[in-house]
């Protein structure tokens, strides 16, 4: 008894058969995908699409505010926003911008006296946005971020003092580049 004889397929021409369609495929896949940068100005590729969010954010005012870190916030968020610029004389958006900030001492190190004073703490600082349409009024866009800053407190007062404000500047500094991208990126949607 012997077997019915298989068709001869060739190895290559499957392979071949294989490598066109997947050429197909991830043409088709790349083809329908419509990531671009958050920071373009809308040209190029992506015809039909709205401008990015790099026109949008030079059009922000922010209002003042009242505290030694939130003004720090402000000011490194104006720069962020404008690429260093001041703020525009007739602006598309306005926002008003809510800081607060909380201290937690977070380790207690007792090596030389029985003080049980605080070694390490911790800065937290949170900016809340509201961003309104300056024509309308009507709020376009809200968010809110918390950033850490730690810092160590030795035992002299100035010291620790100067340390909590570094930490202050820094926690500012790259919260105000979380806000910039958080505002970016609701700006492209709109």
């Amino acid at each position: 008894m012997s077997l019915p004889e298989r068709p001869h397929v060739r190895p290559r021409s499957i392979v071949r058969t294989v490598g066109v369609l997947a050429i197909v495929a991830s043409t088709a896949l790349s083809a329908a995908c419509t990531v671009r940068p958050l920071y373009s100005d809308g040209g190029g590729a992506a015809v039909g699409y709205a401008a990015g969010a790099a026109e949008g954010l030079k059009q922000i005012s922010i209002a003042p505010v009242n505290t030694r870190f939130a003004q720090r916030l402000r000011n490194d968020l104006i720069f962020a926003l404008n690429g260093g610029a001041g703020q525009p004389a007739q602006p598309k958006y306005l926002m008003t911008l809510t800081v607060t900030e909380q201290v937690v001492n977070e380790a207690v190190v007792t090596v030389e006296n029985d003080e049980n004073r605080p070694t390490a703490a911790t800065l937290y600082m949170t900016g809340s946005y509201v961003l309104t349409d300056a024509a309308t009024g009507k709020p376009v866009a809200a968010g809110k971020r918390t950033i850490p800053a730690s810092y160590d407190q030795p035992s002299q007062e100035f010291a620790t003092w100067r340390a909590g404000i570094d930490a202050e500047n820094r926690a500012a500094r790259e919260l105000a580049e979380l806000l910039t991208l958080d505002i970016g990126q609701r700006l492209a949607k709109l």
